[in-house]
């Protein structure tokens, strides 16, 4: 029985924390993953936060952490991780993340029967500058799609060419993260005017899709030399794998500088244009937190913010009394 006890205490994180705490941080993590179906990315952040606040505690108390210091922590033990974090610069965000994954550590301990304190809720989470979504203008779309049609190099495949400006206009025209646009599948072409997405966290969304990006695909796929079967990938690399993130970025960086675009177009950036040029154009936010697939109306409100600023350029340069300011 010592036997096993001690194989399963060598696969736990290494943490300054007892045994019972590291099992049950493993718990929490295997929990976020098959459960809750958090990405590798966010699981492996959040471990690596609650690892290095177990980590502080260990320092701050000088002992391992065990449930019975858990327990007792007052909310000035809490405030002193988070001066330890802004004494070494972290970013706010950061911070905010981490103190995210320790509340979801301590709600995971509490329903495990281990662990009750209250002290956390006491806690705020430092204040986070509102980020504003980085769209180009409807001109600058124009002209980044109508040079995505072109081959980077003169000669070059007019297939890889077709190929990006079907994957570019289908960020814009459907407002795709770049991860969603290249997980597609030929069997995911759209065909009756909508597209099915899953997104983050699993969540799957119905898009519109116009018909000028379903002819821009299979303009691609009638030039594709690639082929593959129903659930092959929709768009590839020119030894015919699926179509990697880093090709399109550095593809949409040569338009960037060739076009001399502003410095935050990128492929993301094609989903906040997307968002704010219907904004713009009277769409409702409701709608378009749901082609979104935000899961909070606050996120979509972000290209209000978006939309005001380009109203007062438009007001600045436009209106008699602030020209003659």
């Amino acid at each position: 029985m010592a036997r096993s006890a001690a194989l399963d205490e060598a696969n736990l994180p290494a943490v300054a924390a007892d045994w019972q705490v590291r099992r049950a941080m493993e718990g929490w993590i295997g929990q976020l993953a098959a459960e809750r179906r958090a990405s590798d990315h966010t699981v492996a952040a959040y471990r690596r936060d609650v690892g290095d606040f177990i980590d502080f505690m260990a320092a701050h108390f000088g002992e391992d952490v065990s449930c019975r210091i858990l327990s007792a922590l007052k909310p000035g033990d809490f405030r002193a991780w988070l001066a330890m974090r802004g004494g070494r610069a972290y970013a706010r965000s950061s911070t905010a993340r981490a103190l995210s994954a320790v509340r979801t550590f301590f709600r995971h301990l509490d329903r495990e029967g281990l662990v009750r304190n209250a002290a956390i809720g006491a806690v705020r989470a430092p204040r986070l500058p509102r980020s504003v979504p980085k769209a180009l203008t409807e001109s600058e779309t124009d002209d980044l799609l109508a040079a995505a049609g072109t081959p980077a190099r003169p000669g070059g495949p007019s297939w890889v060419a077709a190929r990006d400006l079907a994957v570019i206009l289908l960020l814009y025209g459907c407002g795709l993260r770049i991860s969603e646009a290249l997980s597609l599948d030929r069997d995911d072409v759209p065909r009756d005017g909508a597209l099915t997405i899953t997104g983050k966290g699993g969540k799957t969304r119905m898009v519109p899709v116009l018909p000028v990006v379903v002819q821009a695909i299979d303009d691609y796929l009638r030039r594709c030399p690639h082929g593959a079967g129903a659930e092959g990938p929709l768009f590839v690399g020119m030894r015919g794998g699926r179509l990697n993130a880093r090709t399109v970025q550095k593809r949409i960086q040569e338009l960037r500088a060739e076009l001399d675009l502003p410095p935050e177009t990128t492929p993301h950036a094609m989903r906040h244009s997307f968002a704010t040029h219907l904004l713009g154009a009277g769409g409702d936010l409701r709608a378009i937190q749901e082609l979104l697939g935000h899961a909070s109306l606050s996120t979509t409100q972000r290209y209000t913010d978006v939309d005001s600023a380009r109203l007062r350029d438009v007001y600045a340069r436009a209106h008699p009394r602030a020209r003659r300011g």
